[in-house]
């Protein structure tokens, strides 16, 4: 694996990044599975919520080939068709399982390349409001665990189990959305660029061979963190520092699971330009099913719930000296295969 470059703060580079709009183009799911889906449509889907630039109400599309947005809701109607799904909710459509999948393969067959560019919406974290908190997994990168020995009790082993924890619900942000700073809280802000697993059908004590059958699909998350509530505030429990508001950027869309290799992604975690973290998916201690199955055990798992899968070493907090971030600084998350998150630092 690479190993993340030494920072230095770049003005060049945090200026163009500021200039940038909107998403940039987006990386396309891989092909994977390349049969024909239900309507015509191969591969994997891009599931977006958004609003019109102009406002107005949530509603959910599919991302096209050409980038384009395409209203499910909007087109239904245009074409008298009964949707197994709200279209202004995402858990909805997942809910719906493969029957409300292949009404979308569908939708998108019918509207061609009909919808709104990228540059015209505003994406919302595909989740918006979840209904439960963001599940989450600590330590799950073998060398983000190194690196973090000096900061906590250097004879603890690698878990045998995962870690879990949770940020609170008012943490989820969208993927181009600013991320508060506020110094009377917290001046130790870091980033972790994490896959994100979405859960798409209930189940309790899964076993590990069927957890994918539980997954709809993956998208970026940063597990943005305040390091000094972390680790030195409320006892040292991780939930205040994780989860503050607006400290879950999430998106930019979901990549549905159907023939979508998941195994060996590039994680990328840029400030102001500079490479920070760079690691691969294929570098998780537990994988996708190992986690579905863990968290299952004993606790149900529901439609829509959000796993956060770690992330790899590169951390702000474990650097000599520790770097953090500030106000102006543009946090990007990048995924292979999946797409990129921008974040502003915003003073508050």
């Amino acid at each position: 694996m690479a190993q993340p470059r030494k920072s230095t703060r770049s003005r060049n580079a945090a200026a163009a990044s500021r200039r940038r709009t909107g998403p940039s183009k987006s990386t396309r799911p891989s092909p994977g599975g390349r049969g024909k889906g239900p309507g015509g449509v191969a591969g994997p889907l891009r599931l977006v919520s958004f609003v019109p630039k102009r406002g107005g109400a949530v509603r959910i599309g599919a991302v096209t080939s050409a980038d384009r947005v395409v209203d499910l809701g909007a087109v239904a109607k245009k074409g008298n068709v009964r949707l197994a799904f709200d279209p202004a909710s995402m858990v909805s459509l997942i809910e719906s399982g493969r029957r409300g999948l292949s009404q979308v393969r569908g939708l998108l067959a019918a509207a061609g390349e009909s919808g709104a560019a990228l540059s015209e919406v505003r994406l919302l974290a595909p989740i918006p409001k979840p209904i439960r908190n963001v599940h989450c997994v600590g330590w799950n990168y073998v060398e983000h665990f190194e690196e973090g020995k000096l900061l906590r009790d250097i004879l603890q082993d690698l878990p045998q189990h995962p870690v879990f924890f949770t940020k609170a619900t008012g943490a989820v942000n969208g993927p181009y959305e600013p991320i508060p700073y506020d110094p009377k809280i917290s001046t130790l802000i870091d980033w972790e660029t994490e896959l994100a697993v979405i859960i798409g059908k209930q189940g309790k004590n899964v076993p590990e061979e069927k957890g994918m059958e539980h997954v709809f699909g993956f998208c970026v998350l940063n597990d943005t963190s305040a390091r000094d509530i972390q680790q030195k505030k409320h006892g040292g429990q991780w939930f205040k520092g994780k989860g503050l508001d607006g400290y879950a950027p999430m998106g930019p869309w979901i990549v549905t699971a159907d023939g979508f290799e998941h195994g060996s992604l590039r994680v990328v975690t840029r400030v102001n330009g500079i490479v920070k973290q760079e690691g691969s998916t294929s570098m998780m201690h537990f994988k996708v099913a190992r986690l579905v199955s863990e968290l299952s055990l004993g606790m149900t798992i529901h439609p829509g719930d959000i796993i956060s899968t770690g992330t790899p070493p590169g951390i702000g907090h474990a650097r000599k000296p520790p770097e953090y971030l500030k106000p102006g600084d543009v946090m990007e998350s990048e995924i292979q295969g999946i797409g990129t998150l921008r974040n502003v630092i915003t003073a508050v």
